[in-house]
């Protein structure tokens, strides 16, 4: 098992180490919309019962009328990481099943020898991390044009996180082809996607037989802790996830609150991000730092002096992302409100350069 990641979110442990209650920090770390819709809602019976298979069949209506993923209707998931952990699973399933090459026994998991994984790197960790664990070769690769007949899989983030990097829709179904003439899958990770809607490739989905989409439904909603997300793939895919997550996997209210949001008008919502956005940017613009990328619910930093930022930052209890393989790097996620920007900025300018 490889070390865990250190991801966004640990506000916990930074306040043990600069001093403060976790309550009076200001949590930059993450991409997650800081301005949470108002909660719809939730019928009594969602807390009372187990999730009723009309629940799970209404919230994929309406997640499938959100994404336009046409006839595929969104498999809810605990949150898009439980999913990212069955991708092993499901690779080592299909090559069992098509294969009569040797295989290798590991660590007590079934392995094939000769299988290979592509991640667009760099980006979410946990993919690599998931695939190294179930003893996958792994390929960093900085461009689908890098991915070959021997990747039984391939992986990017789109837009890309952290550096906000976008594939063309054109270039992920050219990408879909080549991986579909080789047997194998593209996982298309749209976490970050909601607030530009025409880079998703749900309505190609149906045509698209060999692609797996994963999208977060708590970034955009800012509800993160209801640990829900949704896979779009062909049936025999999204069965399998099913049975492996096994029974009453979402909770009810979740389910709820999913069936409400994803049927409601969100355009205010992304006028917020935006809202947002722009007073953070002019934060960081009066700072005199560099945005080297990012979407509409982070931006990415690059600036030599990064480590002494971050430290100083953390002494005034705000807390951004940074990253053990660009020390040069910092991930501002958005402020809730202008008091926000103005603590931001106060602390940025108290910086010595």
């Amino acid at each position: 098992m490889s070390a865990p990641i250190a991801h966004g979110g640990g506000i916990t442990a930074a306040a043990a180490a600069f001093g403060g209650r976790p309550d009076d920090w200001l949590d930059l770390s993450t991409g997650i919309n800081p301005c949470p819709v108002a909660l719809p809602d939730i019928p009594a019976r969602a807390w009372h019962r187990l999730p009723d298979r009309h629940l799970v069949d209404e919230a994929r209506r309406a997640a499938r009328d959100h994404y336009g993923s046409g006839e595929i209707l969104p498999l809810p998931v605990p949150g898009t990481q439980s999913v990212i952990q069955l991708l092993p699973r499901l690779v080592e399933d299909d090559r069992i099943a098509v294969t009569d090459k040797r295989i290798a026994v590991t660590d007590k998991r079934i392995a094939v020898t000769d299988d290979r994984i592509a991640v667009v790197s760099p980006t979410y960790g946990e993919y690599a991390r998931a695939f190294a664990s179930a003893g996958f070769a792994v390929d960093a690769v900085d461009d689908l044009a890098a991915i070959g007949s021997e990747h039984r899989l391939t992986v990017v983030v789109n837009p890309n996180n952290p550096d906000g990097r976008v594939w063309p829709t054109d270039t992920l179904i050219a990408a879909h082809d080549r991986m579909k003439a080789a047997g194998g899958l593209l996982v298309v990770d749209e976490a970050f996607g909601d607030t530009d809607p025409a880079l998703s490739l749900a309505s190609c989905a149906p045509q698209l037989s060999n692609l797996i989409i994963f999208r977060s439904f708590g970034k955009f909603f800012g509800l993160a802790g209801l640990r829900l997300g949704f896979a779009i793939a062909r049936g025999d895919i999204l069965a399998r996830f099913e049975d492996w997550l096994g029974p009453w996997a979402v909770s009810g209210p979740a389910l709820s609150i999913a069936g409400s949001l994803l049927r409601s008008d969100v355009s205010a919502i992304c006028s917020r991000i935006n809202e947002r956005c722009t007073g953070l940017h002019a934060v960081l613009k009066g700072a005199g730092l560099r945005m080297a990328g990012g979407t509409a619910l982070f931006t990415l930093v690059a600036d030599a002096r990064a480590g002494d930022i971050y430290t100083h930052l953390c002494r005034h209890h705000i807390l951004v992302r940074k990253f053990d393989y660009a020390p040069d790097w910092l991930r501002f996620g958005l402020p809730p409100d202008p008091a926000a920007d103005r603590r931001l900025g106060e602390a940025l300018q108290r910086f010595e350069r």
